[in-house]
């Protein structure tokens, strides 16, 4: 795999480090990881050690978008970001993510009223991406928020594979549903402008996570944004749907970068990784990990030869 410069020039060099050492990966091998939810912090990442004796090398957490005590309560950010420091303390790689509430309305919010609740209308698309609206300046002040917490993360020099607004290419979160340079690539452009441009958070690493092209999932081309603000292309793979076309056209549409399993419910089995070996990692969703997938199928998949875990700093 060619070695690439991450699409932010100012990136920080333990940004650099970090994405080298994904592009190194190179079809030989995979990172394990695992998602938590905000008030169980690393439970689920526990837990897969507990299953397996390794422990996942990619951590991932969300923002959060609920109510204070909700399992995606955004009174959990400064817990988030502490357990963030002590996972990249550990040796774990950290990954953000962030379920935002749509612009239109205020913090906390559901996931099926808010975030969910399916794509925003079109007046409103247009006046978020329109500087000096009503509903750019709420997008901007929710934004500023969660910037403050990645601020933390890049004082304390942690790298971060950040993945905002993900899964765009269906039809079920606002931000969804629209192709083309005035659709979902222009607010993913708005947003790596302002976390970039205006808060220099040079420690993030930038992950376009699309859906697996199904039938409610478009095509990836259509909302992939760029070359010059991807560093690394992504999935979400539910229901044990690992076609080959979703490993393939991603690797054909990243030119090069790294592509990854964002999500997953079903873990992949080693024979998926050989017929798709550019997968650089694989996140199994929160309490999928032992709803969807067998302990000794989980334990198997860390045992592969090819899947990397987390490693000490003074091991590595």
């Amino acid at each position: 795999m060619t070695n690439l410069d991450p699409v932010n020039r100012s990136a920080t060099p333990a940004a650099r480090k970090l994405l080298l050492r994904i592009q190194d990966l190179g079809g030989r091998a995979t990172f394990s990881g695992q998602h938590n939810t905000p008030r169980e912090l690393s439970f689920y990442s526990d837990q897969a050690y507990e299953i397996t004796g390794s422990y996942p090398a990619i951590w991932g957490q969300d923002f959060g978008f609920a109510e204070d005590g909700d399992m995606d309560g955004v009174n959990f950010r400064p817990a988030v970001i502490e357990e963030a420091l002590a996972q990249h303390a550990a040796g774990s790689i950290v990954t953000l993510m962030w379920h935002a509430v749509p612009p239109t309305m205020d913090e906390p919010g559901t996931f099926t009223d808010h975030v969910c609740h399916g794509p925003l209308p079109d007046r409103a698309w247009t006046d978020l991406l329109t500087p000096g609206t009503a509903v750019h300046r709420r997008w901007t002040e929710q934004v500023d928020v969660v910037a403050a917490f990645l601020m933390r993360l890049k004082e304390a020099d942690v790298p971060v594979l950040w993945r905002p607004y993900h899964e765009m290419n269906g039809d079920w979160f606002w931000w969804c549903g629209r192709e083309g340079e005035d659709g979902y690539q222009a607010l993913y452009r708005q947003l790596f402008d302002r976390l970039v441009r205006e808060h220099g958070l040079d420690n993030l690493l930038w992950v376009w996570n699309a859906n697996a092209p199904r039938g409610d999932a478009a095509a990836y081309a259509g909302f992939y944004p760029g070359h010059d603000v991807v560093d690394v292309l992504a999935a979400d793979v539910y229901g044990n749907d690992y076609r080959q076309s979703h490993h393939d056209e991603l690797v054909a549409l990243g030119e090069g970068r790294p592509i990854a399993l964002g999500e997953v419910g079903i873990m992949p089995t080693p024979e998926i990784l050989t017929a798709q070996p550019m997968w650089a990692w694989f996140m199994t969703w929160t309490n999928f990990l032992t709803r969807d997938n067998d302990a000794d199928a989980v334990r198997r998949l860390y045992a592969d030869r090819r899947v990397r875990h987390r490693i000490a700093p003074s091991s590595s």
